[in-house]
């Protein structure tokens, strides 16, 4: 039998120890591997700021009572098809169903969505998962913080549109309370829609389909109730429409 040999090789006289190159071995391979590759370091390019784009430069708002169930609905369908949407509420504090009719849920609008969600578990998950709060909640949190009061907000629309008629009146009251000096127009339309889940779902896309005609329209101011004559003749129900002035 021949003597073992070594596998430690010498390196050749022409290259020193301090500028030999790193040599990396794939897993697995053994030290004798004929192909070796020396070591890279990867860098990444840091990643670059994306700035957010519309499908309009129109700012949109939609309100309901408690900014919970029907503006919530519209404001998730119309982010989702990418337009420039934020959501209120005009009551006095957000109500929820409760265990009994009697006894609703009360929190103020400084009240996260993720609070009002434990809470709710905490006194009957079972209830409240099968009336479809829980699951209401959960969407809400995932757009945003917290229920908005519309008389609180100052930032100015474009397009305003409520899902009830008491609403209604209650933008365009407080519109007209403010007093401001920028003599900017808005349109407020009502678009009724009854408070439950299935009908809130129904009005959301109602709602897209407006706002879409609208946003789409060359001159939308113009033409705007043109284009909310024909929504009432195709959806067979009236829209209130009011101009306003910030």
């Amino acid at each position: 039998m021949s003597p073992m040999t070594s596998n430690k090789r010498s390196l050749p006289e022409d290259i020193s120890p301090k500028s030999k190159t790193i040599l990396t071995i794939p897993a697995g391979s053994s030290s004798n591997s004929s192909e070796r590759s020396p070591k890279r370091v990867c860098r990444l390019s840091p990643p670059t700021n994306r700035v957010k784009t519309y499908v309009s430069n129109l700012k949109i708002a939609v309100v309901c009572s408690s900014n919970q169930n029907r503006s919530m609905e519209a404001h998730n369908l119309l982010q989702k098809r990418g337009y420039r949407v934020q959501s209120f509420g005009t009551g006095s504090c957000v109500k929820l169903p409760g265990a009994t009719l009697d006894k609703p849920n009360i929190y103020s609008f400084d009240t996260p969505y993720q609070d009002q969600f434990v809470d709710l578990k905490r006194k009957d998950a079972s209830f409240y998962t099968q009336n479809g709060l829980l699951n209401m909640l959960d969407r809400n949190r995932r757009i945003k913080e917290k229920p908005e009061r519309f008389q609180e907000n100052k930032d100015e629309f474009d397009l305003i549109v409520t899902c009830q008629e008491r609403v209604f009146d209650q933008v365009l009251e407080n519109l007209s309370e403010r007093g401001g000096n920028s003599c900017k127009m808005v349109h407020v339309i009502n678009v009724e829609i009854k408070d439950n889940h299935d009908d809130a779902t129904l009005g959301a896309f109602i709602i897209h389909e407006l706002v879409k005609e609208i946003c789409s329209s060359s001159d939308h101011e113009a033409e705007l109730e043109e284009i909310i004559s024909s929504m009432e003749k195709k959806k067979k129900q009236r829209f209130l429409y009011s101009p306003s002035f910030y």
